[in-house]
């Protein structure tokens, strides 16, 4: 696959289209199982609350993965994000009430680099809150 967007057809400031992605007790067992991350944080509400946190939360790697979906969605070719990073600012809290969590994400072009690279800026809120900060991913265009 290659990058479906074109270095000639994009300006910084450009935006990503936003996504918003469910997140419940469910989804973090299933990922629990997929990365090996048993963590009781992430799955036992008493243990939890016991290390002081307001509930479950989801795994940092989680809730990573799921911000850059707006990227790569947007690219058309996950291999195209040569570089991305996070610093992780406040927890996604996961209740168990039928509903769950909500992870909203935005992005758009900061810079044009060389190369026809990109680097483009993400914000993750849940909760209205922050809970990524300096999420930023650099992307090779076509």
């Amino acid at each position: 696959m290659t990058a479906q967007i074109q270095y000639a057809d994009v300006e910084v400031g450009t935006e990503l289209p936003a996504a918003a992605f469910p997140v419940t007790r469910a989804t973090l067992v299933q990922y629990a199982g997929a990365s090996g991350d048993f963590n009781p944080i992430h799955w036992n509400e008493k243990f939890a609350k016991e290390v002081g946190l307001p509930d479950v939360i989801a795994h940092g790697m989680f809730t990573m993965a799921e911000a850059i979906r707006v990227v790569t969605d947007w690219v058309g070719d996950p291999g195209a994000v040569v570089e991305y990073g996070v610093r992780f600012t406040k927890p996604v809290v996961v209740p168990d009430d039928g509903t769950g969590a909500l992870i909203e994400v935005t992005a758009k072009v900061a810079a044009k680099l060389d190369d026809n690279r990109v680097r483009v800026d993400l914000t993750a809120m849940s909760a209205g809150q922050k809970v990524l900060g300096m999420s930023r991913a650099v992307v090779q265009l076509g």
